[in-house]
């Protein structure tokens, strides 16, 4: 439980003559107002599910909140995700779909849809905002695009941002527009980092009563999966789940692109088991980070006025359909994240099995923050389930994937072209998840008989079952705007 602040002395004693003795217990700090929550949002880099469980205070947030199961990212890498939680629009809408231009990365956003994002429209609604970790793609620190500092997107008034932070030493941190280096020192490590100047912020946001919005977004466990120091022999002899799916068998039902992949070679199941413990050991200093952030809410007296968010911007498969691992598939592990949430009103211990994606974080942001609401971006804000309300009235997600140009810069890249799956585009509804490739081959998993999405039984649906499919999902990869949005994604 989280330690509560102790009352303070509410009345000073009187003296003789009704004269007022003088106070002595210090003046109250002054805290946001309760119909204007201070939100805490950690966007953590390619989790999957499987690891949530190895997070000591994601599962306590788990029993004192919500936690969404079928929050899905409207594409399974980077940048498009990233750039659809900022931008509240689908991939289609903001032409990000991928990590390097012509159809991705920071230089798309920057000239596209940067100037207006969930952080501009929360700094016009008088919150103190705050972005810190991993931006997008691209973004170098010490760029100045044309400006006479190093370049902070607007929307931000405090800003600590790195660039290659993958290794967790040796970067450099963009500090509000100068250019901080970072070594190989323990102190250097980036998510310890990142997680005292969080601290710092919400201490300063509770001094000057001003209610905030902090998102930090550590780099773990993102390959190489560089554990702290502290926490390098955690978890000794755990290996990666052995579920139906891994090393799959029998792909004959599968795309091309995946149906000529050989059996897991031994090496690269035992790689998996190494990397799903360092991935695991990565994520503690995370959590001790949450730990950090929730008790110095505590200490200030913002806990009962804040909301924290934790997610993921995609998951990630080792091993699972052959696939040694990575993400970009429209499969369960990379498109289905953690979402849990805890603050004012939220309801304790509840599952919520409505659909999210990430392109509903600004609209739910805004609406908790009291900001007007925006028709003109495709996301539906989700306040009303964080306080056990009805949901969005949505029931299919989108997914949209463009195959990425093989690139060494790209921090993403993946061993083989052939692993990567071609364009295609893809909805999660009740039923199940339905892919189309831009090869023209379908896959369709039934979620209600196969969670494992081992059979594609595309091939044995109804003419009329395939046509209703095809009709929600490209009414879905076409829509533009909040109304049309809802209305396309709701199957009926």
């Amino acid at each position: 439980m989280i330690d509560m602040p102790r009352p303070r002395l509410a009345v000073c004693g009187a003296a003789i003559g009704l004269v007022l003795a003088a106070c002595t217990a210090p003046p109250p700090p002054p805290a946001a107002e309760p119909s204007r929550p201070n939100i805490v949002f950690v966007l953590v880099d390619d989790m999957d599910q499987d690891l949530v469980r190895f997070m000591p205070e994601v599962l306590r947030m788990q029993r004192e909140g919500v936690t969404f199961s079928n929050s899905t990212v409207t594409g399974s890498l980077c940048c498009p995700s990233r750039t659809s939680l900022l931008s509240g629009k689908y991939p289609h809408n903001t032409g990000v779909f991928t990590n390097e231009p012509p159809d991705g990365g920071f230089a798309v956003f920057h000239r596209r849809d940067e100037r207006d994002t969930l952080g501009t429209q929360l700094q016009q609604a008088g919150y103190r905002t705050g972005f810190m970790g991993k931006y997008l793609n691209g973004y170098r620190p010490g760029r100045t695009l044309g400006g006479e500092r190093p370049f902070v997107p607007p929307g931000w008034d405090e800003w600590a941002v790195a660039g290659n932070g993958y290794d967790e030493y040796d970067y450099q941190l963009n500090v509000n527009g100068r250019v901080r280096s970072h070594g190989h020192r323990p102190g250097d490590y980036l998510t310890d980092v990142l997680a005292k100047r969080g601290n710092d912020i919400i201490r300063s946001s509770a001094a000057q009563g001003t209610p905030f919005f902090l998102e930090v977004a550590p780099f773990a466990p993102h390959g190489p999966f560089t554990p702290a120091p502290r926490h390098a022999e955690e978890f000794p002899g755990l290996t990666a789940p052995r579920t139906p799916s891994f090393d799959e068998p029998d792909r004959s039902d599968k795309p091309a692109w995946l149906r000529a992949l050989p059996p897991l070679p031994a090496a690269k199941a035992q790689a998996a088991d190494v990397k799903f413990r360092k991935r695991a050991q990565s994520l503690q200093a995370v959590d001790e980070m949450l730990s950090g952030f929730r008790r110095t809410l505590a200490e200030t007296g913002q806990a009962q006025r804040t909301h924290v968010l934790f997610t993921s911007d995609n998951g990630f498969h080792l091993g699972e359909h052959a696939l040694p691992e990575g993400k970009q598939t429209a499969f369960d592990t990379d498109v289905r994240v953690p979402l849990i949430a805890t603050g004012p009103g939220v309801p304790a211990g509840r599952t919520i099995a409505d659909p999210v994606q990430n392109i509903d974080f600004r609209p739910t942001f805004a609406e908790l923050a009291g900001a007007p609401g925006r028709p003109d971006i495709d996301g539906t804000g989700f306040a009303s389930l964080l306080r056990g309300g009805p949901g969005t009235g949505r029931n299919v997600a989108l997914i949209e994937h463009h195959e990425p140009r093989v690139s060494q810069e790209d921090p993403d890249r993946q061993e083989k072209p052939d692993r990567i799956p071609p364009t295609y585009t893809a909805i999660r509804t009740p039923e199940g998840t339905y892919v189309e490739y831009v090869t023209g081959e379908r896959e369709f998993y039934d979620a209600r008989t196969d969670p494992f999405q081992l059979t594609n039984t595309y091939p044995s649906l109804p003419p009329e079952r395939r046509d209703e499919l095809h009709r929600i999902l490209t009414g879905l990869a076409a829509c533009r705007g909040e109304a049309q949005c809802t209305e396309a994604a709701t199957a009926r």
